[in-house]
């Protein structure tokens, strides 16, 4: 059948690419969770609750990414139950084993080493043993992790990049099959990429997760279930890198293209660092603002000097708000637009008046809080020939003369 807009395409954020549009993929109806629920009798495994699975693929053409679209990370309790995976089979051990040699041969003599969703901690035992002078650290919400008689650290709680990056300061950080279960693993992953960026450390990270290229080929339905929320094809862990801002070392398969491998470095943009220190430089900026601008207002009410804010919606209101600006002490506003007339500002409760009102009112500080329009403001106040004081602008967290002092409107 061929595709239908009205009926084959959904608005869904996915959560590799954060495109907006989806398809209708797999509907698997209500299920229990398939792998933590652990139901100590029938009764209780049928009457478990069932949480819908609404299969969806992203249209993205870089990213193709199957994901549910009705999935909800707070009905899961990974702090209760961990979600283990089986270790114990011959060729999983090899493709563990491997893989602890890969990752041995990018670590320093002493590294320090972090595994996000540790599980039993296999991994990072295996890597103790193997360089024993290193730190290893494991974060998981279920406490019961084996720590191999204190050989690795367990943080039995969630990671937090921006906490937690600081402090440790890894040479690797490790995911091993915890971007499947995330709501958004793309801002998950922006997020240790920006933290390393703001340290000015770019960090090495090793991610796998379940690939799902056989699923999609043979048309499979085992793999649905709804703890894994994210079903990574080669492509869509490949976009999702992409959008990361990551540089790829390498992507590869393992344990029989059942799962897909990357080595990458997050936290190489420099811009983020402007775009964080304008961030900053902007906040400090306004709580001076706040201070500084709010006692200019008191100074002028204190010397009796008549006051009136022109425009009460919109940037006008919010200049208000944040200013303080009571009905008791900034009773006057005005506005050029004659629907407006009669409404209040909102929050602050002025009732909004016709700029003709100033005819009758000279000598009066006009404040405009919008200062890009000042000089159609201007032009209006001397065609209407209405008098004032002086006209006051906010500029730089200062409140200004727009006829005397330097600007850029």
């Amino acid at each position: 059948r061929a595709p239908s807009v009205a009926t084959d395409i959904c608005a869904s954020p996915c959560p590799a690419c954060g495109s907006h549009v989806a398809s209708d993929w797999f509907d698997g109806g209500q299920q229990p969770m398939a792998t933590i629920a652990w139901p100590a009798s029938p009764e209780e495994a049928c009457a478990l609750p069932r949480y819908p699975l609404r299969f969806v693929r992203c249209l993205d053409t870089g990213c193709g990414h199957l994901y549910n679209a009705a999935f909800d990370y707070a009905a899961v309790p990974y702090t209760e139950k961990p979600n283990r995976m089986f270790n114990r089979g011959s060729r999983w051990k090899l493709h563990l084993i491997d893989l602890c040699h890969d990752l041995l041969r990018t670590l320093p003599d002493r590294p320090t080493v972090v595994e996000i969703g540790c599980g039993e901690g296999h991994l990072l035992r295996a890597l103790a043993e193997a360089q024993p002078q290193g730190r290893y650290i494991g974060f998981d919400p279920n406490a019961s992790v084996e720590t191999g008689n204190a050989t690795i650290e367990v943080y039995p709680e969630l990671f937090y990049p921006a906490h937690h990056l600081p402090s440790l300061r890894p040479d690797l950080l490790i995911s091993r099959h915890v971007l499947e279960h995330m709501t958004n693993p793309l801002g998950f992953l922006q997020m240790i990429s920006a933290s390393s960026a703001l340290l000015g450390e770019p960090l090495k990270v090793f991610i796998e997760v379940p690939c799902v290229d056989r699923l999609w080929e043979s048309k499979r339905v085992a793999d649905l279930y709804y703890e894994h929320n994210s079903h990574f094809t080669t492509l869509s862990l490949t976009r999702l890198l992409s959008r990361a801002g990551a540089t790829v070392e390498w992507i590869r398969h393992g344990y029989n293209r059942e799962v897909v491998m990357a080595m990458v470095t997050l936290g190489e943009q420099s811009g983020c660092r402007d775009f964080a220190s304008e961030a900053r430089a902007f906040s400090l900026v306004s709580r001076s603002a706040k201070e500084d601008i709010g006692g200019r207002l008191g100074e002028l009410v204190d010397s009796g000097t008549p006051v009136v804010v022109w425009g009460g919606t919109g940037k006008g209101a919010a200049f208000m708000q944040y200013y303080g600006m009571d009905a008791q002490r900034f009773p006057l506003v005005v506005d050029s637009d004659i629907d407006k007339v009669g409404t209040y500002v909102p929050g602050m409760g002025q009732r909004i008046e016709y700029r003709d009102i100033l005819k009758a009112r000279p000598q009066t500080s006009i404040i405009l809080p919008a200062p890009w329009r000042a000089r159609d403001i201007l032009d209006e106040i001397n065609r209407e020939c209405i008098s004032y004081r002086q006209i006051l602008i906010e500029h730089e967290g200062r409140l200004i003369d727009f006829l005397h002092n330097q600007h850029p409107y």
